[in-house]
């Protein structure tokens, strides 16, 4: 089974950019999409239905902003929208799909770049979300966590940690809750399989860092334990273009 995320950074310019023939290409058995910024009625009928796939999208109220969305060749057994609270729920940004062997969680975490009340909100969005995930935890539920982190975790994964290091995505209290979560046992299934440096998620559009590989790991799959024995691979796309992210995947057997 092979599982892609991709902030596309807006679909409908992923569209444009060949979003469809990379979908025709990869194929995945699960594509999970952050800041997909448009509501369903906006949406071209060829991404509403792409062949062989069943879509699921969440919006958030305000229109251009936010937005998730699954196309999953596998039919769930169930769906869910949201976190239900609803401060969080407004702006679109969680969905999660339970399967047989596991409940995938496709999210666009918030980003903290509007200043403090901003970042606050980002560390309560993760706890909140943290709370949820134990939970299932508890009734032995294996958990795929994928999407837009907005944190890079250690100084590995981002180009310029000292100069980053009083700017949201890589804020003491941002990285700690990444901390958090890895000695709970979730696993960045990434680093299972590579240590290198210089592998990242997501380049600033502005200053072309792309072309420079100036960049961020911001974009993660973290997994619950018993979930690490059936991941064969997980690697990072950075080749693929059409976004300011590029896809990550997570290949099971």
């Amino acid at each position: 089974m092979k599982i892609i995320s991709w902030n596309v950074n807006g679909i409908r310019a992923a569209e444009k950019k060949g979003f469809l023939d990379y979908m025709k290409k990869e194929n995945p058995d699960i594509m999970c999409l952050q800041e997909t910024k448009a509501h369903v009625d906006q949406l071209s009928d060829s991404l509403k239905n792409i062949p062989g796939y069943t879509s699921y999208f969440v919006l958030g109220d305000k229109k251009g902003y936010s937005g998730v969305a699954i196309y999953t060749k596998i039919q769930p057994k169930d769906v869910t929208i949201g976190c239900g609270e609803p401060r969080f729920d407004t702006e679109g940004r969680i969905i999660a799909a339970e399967y047989d062997d596991f409940i995938l969680y496709n999210i666009y975490y918030p980003n903290g770049g509007r200043g403090p009340d901003r970042v606050q909100y980002k560390l309560e969005f993760y706890d909140h979300m943290l709370a949820i995930w134990e939970d299932l935890r508890t009734k032995g539920k294996k958990l795929i966590l994928t999407g837009d982190f907005n944190t890079a975790h250690k100084e590995i994964d981002l180009a310029r940690p000292k100069e980053n290091s009083k700017n949201t995505g890589f804020l003491p209290e941002e990285r700690a809750w990444l901390d958090k979560i890895a000695s709970m046992g979730y696993v960045d299934i990434f680093r299972n399989f590579n240590q290198e440096p210089e592998w990242y998620s997501y380049w600033d559009q502005v200053t072309r860092a792309r072309d420079r590989n100036v960049g961020w790991r911001i974009d993660y799959f973290w997994v619950t334990p018993d979930v690490v024995p059936m991941v064969t691979a997980a690697p990072i796309r950075m080749e693929i273009l059409g976004s300011d992210h590029c896809p990550i995947e997570l290949h099971l057997k």
